[in-house]
């Protein structure tokens, strides 16, 4: 069924950057890993480094899963999206800052794990 809306939305969006304190929403997900059924969404400083966000953060997420101590981070697959790209692979620079690496406010990024396929390959 459509909808049309009988007027413009015209209203400022209760998440914008200036809401957050410095903070920038982004979303992590961990695909064939459905035990964690949507992306985690975290307020995150521009200026935190990407290797802060896999060492310090991730764990704290995703670590209680039984394969998350098996990744070999230097084979993790990134994908990116963002405003102008969806689901585009993308390299990060760990040393680099979420901003230095093209991460902007309720930018996602997802990661694959080439040979973890969730509890007994169940993608869960």
């Amino acid at each position: 069924m459509t909808v049309a809306a009988i007027k413009a939305y015209d209203f400022p969006p209760a998440d914008s950057l200036d809401k957050f304190h410095g903070a920038q929403l982004i979303y992590v997900g961990w695909d064939q890993h459905l035990l964690f059924c949507a992306p985690f969404c975290f307020p995150l400083p521009p200026s935190m480094p990407f290797g802060a966000l896999v060492e310090q953060v991730l764990p704290g997420a995703f670590g209680y899963h039984p394969e998350f101590k098996q990744i070999d981070w230097r084979q993790v697959q990134w994908l990116r999206s963002n405003g102008t790209a969806a689901g585009e692979p993308f390299t990060p620079d760990f040393a680099k800052s979420l901003a230095e690496n093209g991460l902007g406010h309720k930018d996602a990024i997802r990661f694959r794990t080439p040979g973890l396929n969730g509890i007994q390959g169940s993608a869960s």
